[in-house]
């Protein structure tokens, strides 16, 4: 699809692409050159503190893994009752 450059380095993306991506008006958008191609990648950003509390847990997971604290199930409902119950921090 064929779009025009405007004043200020403006252009409109067709609303063809917008309704099959999901996005709408607010969403964060990367722009980059890439090999002499212009890409635009929606992208989503996260709140520092969520990251930071995601890391902590990646991190707990991989030390309790090298304890050979992992839990096992023998059924997935097992596993899904597991991930259902109420943490400390809940």
């Amino acid at each position: 699809m064929l779009t025009v450059l405007r004043p200020k380095s403006q252009i409109t993306i067709p609303s063809s692409v917008i309704s099959s991506l999901g996005l709408k008006e607010g969403d964060q958008l990367d722009v980059y050159e890439d090999a002499g191609s212009i890409r635009i990648m929606p992208v989503v950003v996260y709140p520092k503190g969520y990251v930071n509390q995601l890391r902590s847990e990646i991190d707990q997971l991989k030390d309790n893994i090298k304890k050979g604290k992992t839990p096992v199930f023998d059924k997935l409902d097992s596993l899904f009752a597991d991930l259902d119950k109420p943490t400390s921090e809940d």
